[in-house]
């Protein structure tokens, strides 16, 4: 796991609800250890999905290596020769926090993220959780 990365995990896809948008599919997920589980809003031109597949999810305030601040003035003005943790992922969002719930059960909490209209609902531990109360992050998704 790079330095910058505060949450990451691989899941197995379980639904993918695709009836409302033409390109957009909510996937609800859950963690190989069923400790974690989260709904996303997926562009499905960009990355199509399907039950059963595994997901690897991380988040990051920063797509620079080693947790630097950025430089760029937008993450996608990569420069030739830039490396950045983008170029490991299979798609990349960025957006901001906006809301924590205490989660179903003791000891867990729910983090809600909108990456323009297309919502994250993060749940398990609060101990895996809490690094993420920050306001802008990276949704980095591969599979």
């Amino acid at each position: 796991m790079a330095d910058s990365i505060l949450f990451e995990d691989t899941f197995t896809i379980t639904s993918v609800n695709n009836q409302k948008y033409d390109f957009v599919s909510r996937l609800t997920c859950t963690s190989n250890d069923a400790l974690m589980s989260f709904t996303l809003d997926v562009n499905t031109q960009l990355f199509p999905c399907s039950v059963g597949e595994s997901l690897s999810l991380a988040l990051t305030p920063t797509l620079t290596i080693g947790g630097k601040e950025e430089s760029r003035a937008s993450w996608r003005e990569v420069a030739a020769g830039d490396v950045s943790l983008a170029n490991d992922w299979d798609y990349v969002c960025h957006g901001k926090v906006y809301r924590f719930e205490e989660g179903a059960t003791k000891d867990t909490m729910a983090v809600f993220v909108s990456f323009g209209g297309l919502l994250l609902n993060l749940e398990g531990p609060y101990k895996k959780l809490s690094p993420l109360r920050i306001d802008h992050m990276y949704l980095l998704l591969k599979k």
